[in-house]
């Protein structure tokens, strides 16, 4: 009767775990389904713009039996396993030890399922948020893309004003690089006048000591020269004042 009973006991369990085998079974094909749908309806919503709406309720939907699936699938995984343990202990009865090498052979056989089911469970999921996560990904590179475009006009004029002004900026160095070299050039100019009035100048002088009578005409000569000096320097600065207004207009 022990034996009978035990051997009652082993065919719930097994039971039990065919049952739960067939519904994971089914589980899995659906979680699979779900994910390449997902995916489709995805690559539908980028081959037509004007779908925004109705791609976006199906995704949820979608994202709402992920969850609910991913949670039967682990209670059933759970159980399975709680059953297979059970199968575990039952093995290790000292009253079925005659039996204990096809007992084992029938055990490893369910924890190779129980883990086969497992590890496509968590690959399935795995696919799942990759093409979730690269699908969002994609989409918020497609609204930053948008939302370029909406302002491209503003911002295409605001580099035009910024390009002319830059523009303005360099033709006003430009021009006072050319201002500075004129007063270079005027400046090395006017040295070497000065130096050439200075050799004549004590020329004159030399000459004047010699010959008193025409140090009038030296003086009257030398006041006209002050006079154009004085000229000539008042000519040039405000030449440069101009300049320098211009530039900076």
């Amino acid at each position: 009767k022990m034996a009978g009973g035990s051997s009652n006991y082993w065919e719930d369990l097994r039971k039990q775990a065919r049952q739960l085998e067939n519904e994971l079974d089914l589980k899995l094909v659906s979680f699979s389904k779900l994910c390449t749908s997902y995916s489709s309806s995805r690559d539908g919503r980028r081959g037509d713009s004007n779908s925004d709406t109705t791609p976006l309720l199906n995704n949820s939907t979608q994202d709402r039996m992920f969850e609910t699936m991913s949670v039967e699938i682990e209670q059933l995984l759970a159980k399975l396993t709680g059953v297979n343990d059970k199968m575990a202990e039952y093995t290790s009865t000292p009253g079925v030890t005659s039996l204990n090498a096809a007992l084992m052979h029938t055990l490893q056989r369910h924890r190779d399922i129980l883990q086969d089911y497992t590890h496509e469970s968590h690959k399935t999921k795995a696919n799942f948020l990759a093409i979730r996560e690269r699908e969002d990904l994609l989409g918020s590179v497609r609204k930053d893309i948008e939302t370029y475009k909406s302002g491209s006009g503003v911002n295409n004029r605001r580099t035009e004003l910024f390009l002319k002004e830059h523009e303005h900026l360099r033709n006003s160095d430009r021009l006072m690089d050319d201002t500075i070299s004129i007063a270079m050039a005027t400046k090395e100019n006017m040295t070497s006048q000065r130096g050439l009035l200075k050799s004549i100048h004590s020329r004159v002088n030399t000459l004047a000591n010699r010959f008193p009578a025409i140090n009038n005409l030296i003086q009257r000569i030398n006041l006209r020269k002050r006079r154009d000096s004085l000229i000539l320097g008042a000519v040039i600065g405000v030449c440069t004042i101009l300049l320098l207004l211009y530039a900076f207009h």
